[in-house]
C-alpha cells in the first residue's frame, strides 16, 4: 500500500539569509550610504544586526547612516554601543561628539571630540577638540 499523503518538501536553503546575503547586504549599505541614501542603509543594515548583534562593523555603519538621516537618537545608542564594546575606537568617539553637537548639546560634545583626539591625534579631531579653550 502506498501513502497517498502529500509529501512536503524540506525548506530550501534560500529561505533564510546566509552569512555571504549579509555581506552583500553591508556592502550594499555602505554603497547607499555613499550614495546618500541612509535611510535605504539602515534597513539593509537591519537584517545584518539582527542576524549578528555582535558586529560592531554593522553597528558603526547604521550609527552613521542614522546620523545621516538626522535621526539623532538612534545614532547616538548605537555610537555608544560601539564605544561599550571599543572604547578606543577614536572614530566612534568623533561621530557621537558630531551628534551631540547637532543635538545641542556642546559640553557632551567636547568631551567626545577630545576623546577623539587624544586617541588619535588627527588634525580634524584635535581640530574640533579646541584644547585650547
Amino acid at each position: 500500500m502506498s501513502d497517498t499523503t502529500p509529501q512536503v518538501p524540506p525548506p530550501s536553503p534560500s529561505s533564510s539569509p546566509s552569512p555571504e546575503t549579509h555581506v552583500i547586504d553591508y556592502r550594499a549599505a555602505e554603497q547607499l550610504l555613499a550614495a546618500r541614501d541612509p535611510r535605504g542603509a539602515v534597513k539593509l543594515l537591519d537584517s545584518v544586526i539582527a542576524a549578528h548583534p555582535e558586529n560592531t562593523a554593522a553597528r558603526l555603519l547604521r550609527a552613521r547612516a542614522f546620523f545621516a538621516a538626522a535621526q539623532l537618537r538612534p545614532a547616538e545608542l548605537e555610537f555608544e554601543l560601539v564605544l561599550e564594546r571599543e572604547p578606543d575606537n577614536a572614530f566612534a568617539h568623533f561621530a557621537l561628539a558630531r551628534t551631540h553637537e547637532r543635538a545641542g548639546r556642546p559640553d557632551q560634545a567636547r568631551k567626545h571630540f577630545r576623546l577623539a583626539a587624544a586617541l588619535d591625534p588627527r588634525p580634524d579631531y584635535l581640530a574640533a577638540a579646541r584644547f585650547e579653550e
